[in-house]
């Protein structure tokens, strides 16, 4: 992708570098309110109780914030409340004829479902913050140590106010990093806090190799196996089923235009990343609970045992993980690509598959041909997302590598080097105009 990336026109683009700092300073300032603490943590205490979690949920949604779950900083729900309720009006937008209308009437829709997300991001940070707060006071109480210094109503209703205002300032941030810099910037942001925990977890990988605790050529073999997963992922992103579509020949006015050909593009992972956070966060609840309840000093004995076969690396575990992603790749699939729709557009504009009639049965053909596609998607998934537990689980590998964080890191490094390519390609253009029309003057 990179290929054509020339540092020539790059060091003349002016207003690329200039989205460049921008972006960077952004996520310099994520960062760094990323250690911003709550008022009214204890942060010894804090750490120690956290340390009694490892493993369950809070390292999941631990990981997208960056360490700011851990800090209990003023993000530490991250953009997780914005995904989430982005994902919810998605899904409306697909079964709610309402929320279907306005997906259809253009920028103007658009604005509005963007305020939907915004209401519902509000909504979940006030429910989730409040939870946080509720569970803090409680969080050791039985083992005589609390991560609260004074609980009360005061202390609710101040952590609810901070982490609504961290939220919102990351759904900011991400929005301006988005028009005035590059890539996504909730993508960029998401990143950025995955990214910042790999050195941490490389370091100890590195110390556990020199203190001769696990092999050198060991660490090579990780070292290995992680660029081979790294360049598997970026050949499957990019991976398309390319669909032949025949346009007609048109007489516009006099003259008789060719018929065009082109093609439809469809993604063997058409559902992205969002299974495996999905199939995550579902399997990984009933464990934080039963951590919880082990807190608190009390919880029945089936949800121990439930706990303890969803361990990871546990048979029951993997198998519920493949099961899990599986059926959200189809399900999600599903809802982001409509054949109906598409079949229906297709036949708007004289388009057609050749040797499939246009209408139903377009639509029928792209179904087939997507649900077959989405085996191999949902198997790549799958294979991608298993490989770090059964490395940890059977080969105790200290560093987690590949799964939801790598599948993350890589889409959206694909992505960001795609709009500056984009970018450079448009600044080059640009170029040849201005030096056309000098060129025509001097004539």
């Amino acid at each position: 992708m990179a290929a054509n990336l020339s540092f020539a026109n790059f060091s003349k683009a002016t207003e690329l570098k200039k989205r460049l700092w921008f972006t960077l300073g952004a996520l310099v300032v994520f960062r760094l309110v990323s250690f911003v603490p709550l008022p009214g943590i204890d942060p010894v205490a804090l750490g120690t109780l956290f340390e009694g979690t490892k493993g369950g949920v809070l390292d999941f949604f631990n990981m997208f914030s960056g360490g700011a779950l851990e800090r209990m900083s003023l993000i530490a729900l991250g953009v997780t409340p914005y995904i989430t309720a982005s994902i919810v009006v998605q899904l409306m937008t697909s079964l709610v004829p309402s929320f279907m209308a306005l997906k259809k009437e253009g920028d103007t829709g658009r604005k509005t479902l963007n305020q939907y997300t915004r209401f519902g991001t509000v909504f979940l940070t006030i429910v989730q913050g409040y939870g946080i707060a509720v569970g803090l006071e409680s969080w050791g109480s039985a083992d005589g140590l609390s991560a609260v210094i004074d609980p009360g109503m005061f202390f609710r209703i101040s952590t609810v106010i901070s982490l609504v205002g961290g939220t919102l300032f990351l759904m900011w941030l991400g929005e301006q990093i988005t028009s005035r810099g590059i890539g996504n910037g909730i993508s960029l942001i998401i990143m950025a806090g995955i990214v910042a925990q790999l050195p941490s977890g490389a370091a100890t990988m590195f110390e556990q190799a020199r203190t001769g605790a696990i092999s050198g050529g060991f660490v090579v073999l990780v070292l290995v196996l992680a660029l081979a997963t790294i360049a598997f992922i970026c050949l499957m992103e990019r991976a398309q089923r390319r669909i032949l579509i025949q346009y007609p020949k048109r007489q516009v006015g006099s003259r008789m235009s060719q018929g065009e050909s082109s093609h439809l593009p469809l993604k063997i992972n058409t559902a992205g990343v969002i299974p495996p956070i999905f199939a995550s966060s579902l399997l990984l609840m009933p464990l934080t609970v039963a951590q919880f309840a082990a807190q608190g000093g009390s919880g029945p004995d089936w949800l121990i045992t439930v706990t303890t076969a969803l361990q990871h690396g546990a048979p029951l575990y993997m198998a519920l993980y493949a099961i899990g992603i599986a059926g959200f790749a189809f399900f999600y699939t599903a809802i982001v690509f409509n054949p109906e729709e598409t079949a229906e557009n297709l036949k708007k504009y004289g388009g057609f598959i050749p040797g499939i009639r246009p209408g139903q049965r377009t639509a029928e053909f792209l179904d087939y041909v997507l649900n077959r596609i989405t085996v191999v998607g949902a198997a790549y998934l799958v294979l991608i997302c298993l490989l770090p537990e059964f490395l940890i689980s059977s080969l105790a590998v200290p560093f987690y590598f590949g799964g939801t964080s790598l599948l993350i890191v890589v889409n959206v490094t694909m992505d960001t080097v795609a709009q500056i390519q984009s970018h450079l390609l448009a600044h080059q253009y640009e170029g040849l105009i201005k030096k056309s029309k000098l060129r025509g003057g001097r004539r």
